[in-house]
């Protein structure tokens, strides 16, 4: 058991890889919650309370999460980088909770913990500029609130888009040395478009008129001016969330997994 696992040397494991690079970790989150402050900030000027919560937490999540995933393995954009991680005294299953920690675990902690406050502070700051007297206070009160974290269908569909993002990535990093960020994103695109049109191709063969195809959830279909929403039965449509919310992210992490062992043979 303790070639698979030994708590002692998953913590030396842990600590050094976050104190060997830390301008790539620590470095990547810090830059990651600037970013997310940044456009809060700047889409807040811009719009509203409610356009800045949703689109800077979307990218800031989505996006922050991929790249840092991206940088997990970074050791093998060399080959003596990666030679030199593949030897280290520490078992594959212990090489990838580090990354699973880092990846996952701490980048949600950090991230949610710092856009909470954040929120909070932006929010309490513009209750306390409203007018007391005003007749309005209550409805402008009231239109200003925390973002929910929790139990919201945007934020849920996010918590998705990165448990898939983030597993691409880490199996990418895996397969190419350099840049597995850029290679990797433009692979991803080219299979989404192809799933994308191969998708289109079906339904135009089965309906007429289609107007936009995405794969699982939206097809939709025009006549004239109208346009309807073919929806799959409820039956494949309970598959189709378990497959796409459970069982892809799984396989995704899991198959990092595997690739670092392969990586070690």
């Amino acid at each position: 058991m303790n070639d698979t696992f030994n708590l002692t040397r998953f913590s030396l494991l842990l600590k050094k890889t976050v104190l060997e690079r830390p301008v790539q970790l620590i470095g990547l989150m810090g830059l990651i919650l600037c970013f997310t402050l940044i456009l809060y900030s700047l889409v807040l000027y811009s719009i509203d309370y409610g356009s800045a919560q949703n689109i800077s937490f979307i990218w800031g999540f989505i996006g922050g999460g991929t790249v840092l995933a991206s940088f997990v393995f970074g050791y093998f954009n060399t080959n003596a980088g990666g030679s030199a991680y593949l030897t280290l005294p520490a078992s594959a299953l212990e090489k990838w909770l580090c990354s699973v920690l880092i990846a996952g675990i701490f980048f949600l902690v950090i991230f949610l913990s710092f856009y909470r406050v954040m929120d909070y502070i932006f929010v309490t700051a513009y209750h306390k500029g409203l007018d007391h007297t005003s007749p309005l206070y209550q409805r402008l009160y009231d239109h200003v609130y925390l973002y929910p974290l929790y139990q919201n269908n945007v934020v849920n569909k996010v918590y998705i888009i990165w448990a898939n993002c983030a597993g691409v990535m880490l199996i990418g990093s895996l397969y190419f040395n350099r840049v597995a960020i850029v290679k990797v994103s433009l692979l991803v695109c080219v299979v989404l478009g192809c799933i994308y049109f191969l998708n289109l191709a079906v339904a135009s063969a089965l309906f007429s008129n289609i107007d936009v195809a995405f794969p699982f959830y939206t097809v939709l279909i025009k006549v004239r001016s109208e346009v309807g929403v073919i929806q799959l039965p409820q039956r494949a449509y309970q598959m189709s969330d378990i497959f796409i919310n459970y069982i892809l992210p799984a396989t995704l992490w899991i198959t990092a997994y595997i690739r670092l062992r392969e990586k070690e043979i």
